[in-house]
């Protein structure tokens, strides 16, 4: 199995949609289909269940997912030290989220403006690490949400967004100007899988334990409220499919949009992004 195989195929499972993981691999969607139907020719089984409402992984597809991740992960571990050895001026950023917000298009174009001659490398990271592969070494500088655990992190902020609650349009709750946390106690909220940053899902879960389906990925999340019903928070001004809404909370603290970085690291380069993100912010 090739990695770049690899890559089309976590982003056909986390997006559970061959047209949306094209769009995120920057590629048509012809050749990625058939670049996932040689993968399931050489595994030898179905890692997708085709039908006119859209894919879901099979058995065998959830097993490849866990392992793909973890195989990705160890790669893109190795390519950072070889080049680390290498002594290549480059920087990796971790982006958790949605890459459409205008604040990283702006910061993606003054950051490449000032340092044209610099390799940088970006690495999205789904909902379970709000530290986008900080904590483990994967990347130099995260581009996040808070909270979560900060240990040995510095964190520098970068802009406040109010918070919703997103619902399906047909919800009894959708059509209200806002809600309070206490009015959405009995509902199913959506989950982070086990071991996720404790701090980072008791945010996301309104402060309180709740119970609900385990998501990855925003499009998980919004599945989740599609079919189940379930509900779960979102940044306000993010664009959602017509099915579904979102209410503002007006007893939610704001989801803040920050750079990370290892505490102590003075790589010029960090330091450089950190700025140039503060700046891109402000706009």
């Amino acid at each position: 199995m090739e990695l770049r195989t690899l890559r089309y195929f976590v982003a056909v499972a986390e997006e559970l949609h061959f047209g949306r993981a094209a769009t995120r691999l920057h590629m048509s969607q012809p050749p990625l289909s058939r670049a996932i139907k040689q993968l399931e020719a050489d595994v030898g089984a179905l890692l997708f269940a085709r039908s006119p409402a859209g894919v879901t992984l099979t058995a065998v597809g959830a097993v490849l997912l866990d392992e793909a991740r973890d195989l990705l992960d160890h790669a893109d571990r190795v390519r950072a030290r070889v080049s680390a050895a290498a002594g290549v001026a480059a920087i990796t950023i971790g982006i958790l989220g949605d890459g459409t917000d205008p604040g990283v298009a702006r910061l993606a174009a003054a950051y490449s403006r000032y340092h044209p001659d610099i390799d940088i490398r970006v690495r999205d990271t789904d909902l379970t690490d709000p530290t986008c592969g900080l904590s483990a070494g994967l990347v130099d500088v995260a581009l996040t949400r808070a909270p979560f655990d900060t240990t040995a992190l510095t964190v520098r902020a970068l802009r406040s967004d109010p918070v919703g609650v997103v619902l399906r349009a047909d919800d009894p709750l959708a059509g209200r100007d806002g809600l309070l946390l206490a009015e959405l106690s009995d509902r199913r909220w959506f989950q982070f899988p086990q071991g996720t940053d404790p701090v980072w899902q008791s945010y996301w879960n309104g402060g309180r334990p709740r119970e609900g389906p385990v998501v990855r990925t925003v499009q998980e999340c919004l599945q989740a409220v599609l079919w189940n019903g379930t509900i779960g928070l979102a940044p306000l001004g993010h664009d959602l499919p017509a099915e579904l809404a979102v209410v503002p909370l007006t007893d939610m603290p704001p989801s803040r949009v920050v750079a990370v970085w290892n505490e102590g690291d003075t790589n010029p380069l960090i330091r450089s992004f950190i700025e140039i993100a503060t700046t891109a912010y402000r706009h």
